[in-house]
């Protein structure tokens, strides 16, 4: 594997890990963390690789998203 196709493996390991553990954190369905996550300007940061932000751990990353963009969570 060359370091593009790890990256994107990683990227989409971790997706799983912020989706998995927002679903649990906020007592929500699996659909409906996905659903914010996809809609998060933070997905497109770590998406485009913006500031490293990818790197950062998961449970880092669901604080951050819950705390900056929760407009996403009126449900």
């Amino acid at each position: 594997m060359d370091g593009e196709t790890l990256e994107k493996v990683y990227q989409e390991n971790l997706e799983e890990r912020i989706i998995a553990y927002l679903s649990q954190t906020k007592g929500i369905s699996l659909e409906t963390a996905m659903d914010i996550y996809y809609h998060s300007k933070l997905a497109d940061k770590i998406h485009h690789g913006v500031e490293g932000v990818q790197y950062l751990d998961h449970k880092v990353l669901v604080r951050i998203l819950c705390e900056t963009e929760k407009e996403l969570f009126t449900f």
